[in-house]
């Protein structure tokens, strides 16, 4: 028993407490027992636990045994959860003398169990998030091309971005990554020369990663095809700060094109504009703009900070 990691007590039938193994006093942080010796046990529990706690008490005054876990502090006040079985100590006669409490120590296991639960929920988010990404992709960019060919690579090229951003989650085990790291994946086929980027760390959920991943892909594919990435001289200045906003800190992103070709706005919207206006607007809850300059692409975005960990 002075060896066991068990806090084992007798507990007396009006639930004082009268006595702790030496292993119970090691594991509940005891240097005095004598200090604590006569209080009410179920004081001891927080919440449900306490009146779990009243009422193993009761059963094993009727010769019942109880069994509940729950959270109490140990002495010194470390937030601990116990597994408790609570049994009655019968006397010669039959009758209930006292009562024994012995309790375990899960609170490794009850953590375990937290962080999985927070790991499915937060994989139900993704599969959602990622199933309304892949149909807004699907709806966008199939709805004016009439080539077939140049759409199914072009939902293909976003798929894989999609999945490429996914994996940064997946690799790491993570639920939130940085704005700097999928920046530095968006380029990371380029000539770095040609790519300038500057700016603070900056933690995106899964929702608003997926969203940005995608943006920086239309972005830097439309940079490559008809932007300043386009000829041998044109760069890609990519920047963003956080600044003070209206209540709290505001994201301030800009993707800016200077060198490359005469820019010409379109006739109309395509899917980049699109996406970054409507689709990543609305995951982070903020405003943005495409500005289609002589010199070159500008494209702004800001959110407030709160809603980039949203999930």
């Amino acid at each position: 028993m002075a060896s066991s990691d068990d806090c084992i007590k007798i507990i007396g039938l009006d639930g004082s407490l009268q006595y702790m193994t030496d292993g119970g006093r090691r594991v509940m942080e005891v240097d005095d027992f004598d200090a604590i010796k006569g209080c009410p046990w179920p004081d001891f529990w927080r919440d449900e636990g306490n009146r779990a706690a009243v009422a193993a008490i009761e059963a094993a005054r009727e010769g019942r045994d109880s069994r509940f876990t729950g959270y109490a502090d140990t002495v010194k006040g470390t937030r601990r959860f116990w597994d408790v079985k609570v049994s009655p100590i019968f006397a010669e006669d039959g009758s209930v003398e006292s009562i024994l409490s012995v309790s375990r120590d899960i609170t490794a296991i009850k953590n375990f169990e937290t962080e999985q639960e927070l790991l499915r929920s937060e994989l139900s988010h993704r599969i959602k998030n990622i199933l309304a990404l892949v149909q807004s992709l699907a709806n966008q960019t199939l709805r004016n091309d009439s080539d077939m060919a140049t759409s199914r690579m072009a939902f293909l090229e976003r798929l894989h971005a999609l999945s490429h951003a996914q994996d940064l989650f997946s690799s790491h085990n993570q639920v939130s990554t940085t704005l700097s790291h999928l920046v530095e994946s968006a380029i990371s086929i380029q000539d770095p020369s040609r790519v300038e980027v500057s700016g603070p760390d900056v933690h995106l959920s899964s929702k608003s990663s997926l969203a940005f991943a995608l943006t920086l892909h239309e972005l830097m594919t439309n940079a490559v095809k008809y932007g300043a990435l386009s000829n041998a001289e044109g760069k890609v200045a990519i920047s963003w700060s956080v600044e003070p906003g209206d209540g709290e800190p505001e994201l301030h992103f800009q993707w800016k094109e200077h060198g490359g070709p005469v820019v010409v706005p379109p006739e109309r919207k395509g899917f980049g504009s699109r996406m970054i206006e409507k689709a990543l607007v609305g995951y982070i809850n903020g405003a943005a703009s495409i500005t289609y300059a002589p010199t070159g692409l500008v494209a702004e975005v800001r959110g407030p900070l709160s809603a980039l960990l949203a999930l």
